[in-house]
């Protein structure tokens, strides 16, 4: 097994742009409800107050909400209770890459699906290849780390293609930072799909990533297999409060939101205008195909003052972060396209 790796450190005078986190600090709500939790006692383990604020937004029972030490977590509770040894689990490759690891710690085998030649998920493809040993579809959208989306239409063409008794976990992270109307609204389709169920978190648009807190939507005996492989008491009172917290005070978050959705496209405009090929982004991050040449590509990134997370063989994936990381960001992508070009390999270009 690979294990999982954190995105690297940045020096003082350099950007982290390795994780996908908000650049944005808690606001000042969430600092101050904080200031007054109490690390004492145990932290309420079933997060009750949090499953009905959730339940009455989304218009579900407390009961059909599970709560996990962010959203990694609670798909790792689901594919543990669903699958195990013989059994299998498909997801699209590349796509967020602790899924290989959860599959495997659960005894279950991994069927990864290519993506397509523009880096989006091949639903055609993952339906294809389900068989009778199938027990878990993960399908992320925005995916990490392409940044590409699936569509509303492509979705529910898919749910028609795959059997009710395989469960599909569709990982929405990073929803909040889509603006395109077609994409797929998982939580508006759970009455329709009962093998549905819809992953989203804290830790992206919120900026809670260091309290872990996310949260899955679903049938009410799924969430039970859920709760069942659960490791007790694991999402922490301060979390639960920052979320509670966060959710009173989303208008002023999602402002936030705005800003780096609107940064994310005039960097991908910047880019495009360069010369990349980059797909079109919808979460806080963009994804360079430099595939063979990514290694080194990363490290010119580092000598600008800006860590990426360079995701072997295929290429680069930055976050958006602070505004005052923009020119250095570019300047580095200028530098690896120039060199690019005077080289022999041109795998991120047109």
């Amino acid at each position: 097994m690979v294990p999982y790796r954190q995105g690297k450190p940045a020096a003082a005078d350099a950007f982290k742009l390795s994780s996908n986190e908000n650049p944005f600090e808690p606001i000042a709500a969430v600092r101050e409800a904080l200031a007054g939790s109490s690390i004492n006692r145990y932290p309420d383990a079933t997060a009750t107050v949090l499953r009905g604020i959730l339940a009455d937004r989304f218009g579900v029972t407390a009961e059909q909400i599970q709560v996990g030490a962010g959203s990694v977590s609670v798909i790792t509770q689901l594919i543990t209770a669903a699958a195990g040894h013989g059994d299998e689990v498909v997801y699209a490759w590349r796509s967020f890459e602790a899924y290989p690891g959860i599959v495997t710690v659960a005894g279950a085998t991994s069927v990864q699906v290519p993506l397509t030649a523009d880096h989006r998920h091949d639903l055609p493809a993952m339906a294809a290849a389900v068989t009778d040993r199938t027990r878990v579809i993960l399908v992320c959208s925005p995916n990490n780390p392409t940044g590409t989306i699936v569509t509303a239409d492509e979705f529910e063409t898919f749910m028609a293609a795959v059997p009710e008794s395989v469960l599909v976990l569709l990982d929405e992270a990073y929803i909040e930072f889509v603006t395109d109307p077609a994409k797929v609204d998982g939580p508006a389709l759970l009455s329709r799909y009962p093998n549905l169920v819809v992953l989203r978190t804290f830790s992206k648009a919120y900026g809670l990533a260091g309290l872990r807190v996310g949260y899955a939507l679903g049938a009410e005996y799924i969430m039970d297999a859920a709760r069942a492989t659960a490791i007790p008491l694991s999402v922490t009172e301060p979390a639960q409060i920052a979320a509670i917290v966060s959710l009173e005070h989303e208008d002023e978050l999602l402002e936030r939101v705005h800003r780096i959705a609107v940064l994310r496209d005039q960097v991908w405009q910047a880019l495009i205008d360069q010369g990349w090929n980059v797909p079109k982004p919808h979460g806080n991050f963009l994804w360079l195909p430099t595939g063979e040449q990514s290694t080194w590509a990363a490290e010119v990134f580092t000598q600008h003052g800006i860590v990426v997370r360079a995701l072997l063989p295929e290429g680069i994936r930055v976050s958006i972060g602070e505004t005052g990381s923009v020119d250095k960001l570019l300047k580095a992508a200028a530098d690896v396209v120039r060199e690019l070009r005077t080289g022999a390999a041109q795998p991120a270009l047109d």
